[in-house]
């Protein structure tokens, strides 16, 4: 992993009482809760697909700008489903797909293929993320 001083960017979101929300005020939205079904807000696939979504879009974006000066065009579908393996854990499924209004089809093609490297999310590598989880200290929010 690179060290700390060569991060592009850096965002803390944190979860709690049915809400998550970015540390900065930018995101807020009320969550499902798996305690109180009848609660509404966004489920974890739905906040998965918008973060794929999202991310895929912003490379996708950067990379339509080399490609056609059209990039304001580009659009990102994605579809994220979450399942149970038989030892109870989650595992998700992401799909996504990108198009962008003006370009061949071989123009297309680079740009998904290009979009899809840039990310750390790649179809292709999933050694390109590191996700560390430890307790937090008594009283810290």
């Amino acid at each position: 992993m690179p060290d700390q001083s060569s991060w592009l960017r850096e965002a803390t979101a944190t979860a709690e009482g049915g809400h998550v929300r970015t540390d900065d005020g930018g995101f807020s939205t009320a969550l499902a809760s798996p305690l109180a079904p009848h609660c509404t807000g966004l489920t974890p696939e739905q906040l998965l697909a918008a973060a794929f979504a999202s991310c895929l879009h912003h490379a996708a974006v950067e990379v339509a700008g080399e490609i056609t000066d059209e990039a304001h065009t580009v659009q990102v579908r994605a579809e994220a489903k979450l399942g149970r393996d038989n030892d109870g854990r989650y595992r998700a499924d992401v799909h996504a797909e990108i198009s962008s209004a003006g370009l061949s089809r071989d123009q297309l093609a680079d740009l998904v293929e290009y979009a899809d490297r840039l990310w750390p999310f790649s179809s292709s590598d999933a050694s390109r993320h590191r996700l560390t989880v430890t307790p937090a200290e008594n009283g810290r929010h």
